[in-house]
């Protein structure tokens, strides 16, 4: 009896721990992508899991993709595509507040919402991107500090993922961020590496097809 008690007891937590750990399949026309999400944002990590459970991001459109840099979703205006249209406008009515946490920086493959030019950094409703970036060198992170971050020093561990793996440092503690890429970064690559217009949409549409959360059974 003692040991059913602890197995179970050691289930719950073992439920409970993964229950924190959304896992996100992106289906676009390009391969599939997996994210999970951080629990450091819970607000955008909520409202993402709410829009992935009413399918709201099914047939919505990549519609700005830039080399090097990033690649951007969640424009529902982009589920009727318009040829040659420039989209990024959309959205719902309401926003999220920022979430900065300095151990969330902007290295390669980490997702993050995207937001107009509010003074309080308050996050879109439902676009986001994904970051492809590049690498780094000291004296380029250099720049990058004075002239993105006002000053402010890149940590030491921070600047060795730039240098080695690479990402997009200007953006950190300016866009919130509330995943990462976990599986299917060619994907992204793929994508971020498209033809595109002069707005950065890629010349042919690259959707998403849909996008389910992925769950864990754990079977006894």
């Amino acid at each position: 009896m003692k040991q059913f008690i602890l197995f179970f007891t050691l289930l719950l937590l073992l439920t409970s721990a993964d229950a924190k750990k959304r896992k996100v399949k992106i289906v676009t026309s390009k391969g599939t992508i997996v994210v999970l999400l951080s629990d450091k944002t819970p607000k955008h990590r909520d409202n993402f899991i709410k829009l992935v459970k009413q399918h709201f991001y099914d047939s919505i459109l990549f519609h700005r993709v830039i080399k090097d840099f990033m690649i951007q979703a969640g424009d529902p205006d982009t589920k009727k595509s318009v040829p040659e249209k420039r989209y990024g406008e959309g959205g719902l009515n309401y926003t999220i507040p920022a979430e900065f946490d300095t151990s969330l920086f902007h290295k390669r493959g980490v997702l993050a919402a995207a937001r107009d030019n509010n003074p309080a950094k308050a996050s879109s409703s439902c676009q986001f991107y994904i970051v492809q970036g590049k690498k780094y060198t000291d004296s380029s992170l250099d720049v990058v500090e004075v002239k993105r971050l006002g000053g402010r020093k890149i940590p030491p561990y921070q600047r060795e993922v730039y240098k080695t793996i690479g990402g997009a440092p200007h953006l950190d503690q300016n866009y919130t961020i509330f995943g990462e890429v976990i599986k299917g970064m060619d994907v992204v690559d793929l994508i971020a590496n498209s033809q595109r217009d002069q707005y950065d949409r890629p010349k042919e549409d690259i959707r998403i097809i849909k996008m389910r959360l992925k769950k864990k059974f754990l079977f006894f």
